[in-house]
């Protein structure tokens, strides 16, 4: 992409990235800088308002430009844009705003960045709400197939086979959709988070660190439920054995119902947002992550990697991030706690089905130094297998270089996304022109 210093490309978020608070702003800024390292020139668009932790993305050299949901100014926009690539931040986006910029910008390559897949969340939040089990792999084919092969989900492949890439941070939802739903390989590309090359962070020992720390955005539902399993089912017999240790929550969009949780007498302290994410999980000496539900890479969980901080989590919050994890059809339950637990940093336990196994980790790891050093230096040979920024971000600049290159021909070989893209276009414009009309029609009788 180096050479194609005119090129432009369009980034269309749902929301502003927020770097410090969502591993997806992270995410999403990590391809921004991308594109500005091989010459592009940027311009992000978003219809949300942007909040107090917003990236400063003009000072990066970043175009922002407001839009309006269902106004025909963004198609005026995209028309003198030019843009050659655009990059939409999850596929609500694309269902937005996609049609209209194929309708605009006929040529323009379009990438959508899928974070995690939200039907396959959603599918997991459903069984757990219903069934108590936290993953779909617990269920049956049949049992699951309920949840999983849902109205969401024909919404999201829809997005996927309207845009010429698709960008996965999981291993194992790559494999989901090619082995599960059929998705061509062609479509996908799979790029952990592209963290700009760097060593494990120079962390503290055993003796320098003190307490537990949670971390996660508290509008994000698993992050949600994760507290109040901490809270209910794990912490009160953490502290009953040590006494003395804290437990810190933090995480950004606190609610007064998140803050009633806390409880000093019990250790229970709710800070909410981190300035430095890093830092405070870099202080503590455990993490935990008791995650029910969910999908993608965790960006908590790398972050402890970062700092050398052991984590206990669940199969779901370690998924994508073990290559015994990473296949959709995944081996027999019983052969797998030993080998996960052999190379992950901490602790992998199902709370539902050893709660008593998942507290005994904490304790172990908190109070016994040789086995926390143990899991502390599993660490950066994990990080390590999974993120390499150099090759990573050659890979992808690559694959995008070449459909870039063979747009006509790519779409030929994959026709069934232009024929959805077609009647997307036909169904979705003429009930935004509706929408428009009636909005303006609002505006002149007030």
């Amino acid at each position: 992409m180096s050479e194609q210093s005119s090129h432009k490309v369009l980034f269309v978020g749902l929301v502003w990235p927020e770097p410090t608070s969502t591993a997806a702003g992270q995410n999403i800024l990590s391809y921004i800088n991308l594109f500005i390292a091989n010459g592009y020139q940027v311009t992000f668009a978003c219809a949300a308002d942007k909040s107090e932790h917003s990236a400063p993305l003009s000072s990066m050299g970043v175009k922002e430009q407001p839009i309006t949901l269902n106004d025909s100014s963004f198609d005026s926009f995209v028309n003198q844009y030019a843009p050659d690539i655009s990059v939409f931040d999850r596929f609500i986006s694309e269902e937005q705003f996609g049609w209209r910029v194929s309708s605009a910008a006929p040529h323009c390559m379009k990438i959508l960045d899928c974070e995690d897949l939200h039907f396959l969340r959603d599918a997991r939040h459903q069984i757990y709400k219903k069934t108590n089990k936290d993953t779909i792999n617990s269920l049956t084919s049949e049992q699951s197939n309920a949840y999983l092969y849902s109205d969401l989900c024909k919404r999201e492949l829809a997005s996927i086979l309207r845009c010429d890439l698709s960008i996965l941070l999981s291993n194992y939802e790559c494999q989901l959709l090619t082995k599960v739903f059929g998705i061509p390989k062609t479509l996908l590309h799979y790029c952990p988070f592209l963290f700009p090359e760097q060593a494990i962070k120079t962390a503290k020992n055993y003796e320098q660190r003190i307490d537990f720390i949670s971390i996660g955005n508290f509008r994000h539902a698993p992050n949600w439920d994760a507290v109040l399993t901490l809270k209910q089912k794990i912490w009160p017999a953490i502290h009953h054995a040590l006494p003395t240790a804290f437990c810190h929550v933090y995480g950004s969009y606190l609610t007064p119902k998140a803050k009633q949780l806390e409880n000093k007498q019990q250790g229970f302290l709710v800070h909410g947002y981190a300035k430095d994410a890093q830092e405070v999980i870099g202080n503590a000496r455990v993490l935990l992550a008791p995650l029910n539900f969910g999908a993608g890479i965790k960006g908590k969980l790398v972050d402890a990697m970062q700092c050398k901080t052991p984590s206990v989590t669940t199969e779901i919050g370690a998924e994508g991030l073990l290559p015994s994890l990473d296949d959709a059809n995944k081996p027999d339950e019983d052969n797998k706690s030993s080998e996960q637990n052999a190379l992950w940093p901490g602790a992998i336990h199902n709370i539902q089905s050893s709660t008593d196994s998942f507290i005994q980790s904490c304790i172990a790891l908190y109070a016994n130094e040789s086995i926390w050093t143990v899991a502390s230096n599993r660490s950066k040979p994990l990080y390590s297998s999974i993120f390499n920024y150099t090759l990573q971000s050659k890979q992808l600049t690559q694959c995008i270089q070449h459909i870039s290159a063979n747009l006509t021909k790519h779409r030929q070989q994959h026709f069934l996304g232009q024929v959805i893209q077609h009647h997307t276009i036909n169904s979705a414009k003429y009930m935004s022109q509706w929408i428009e009309a009636k909005t303006r029609l609002k505006q002149t009788q007030c």
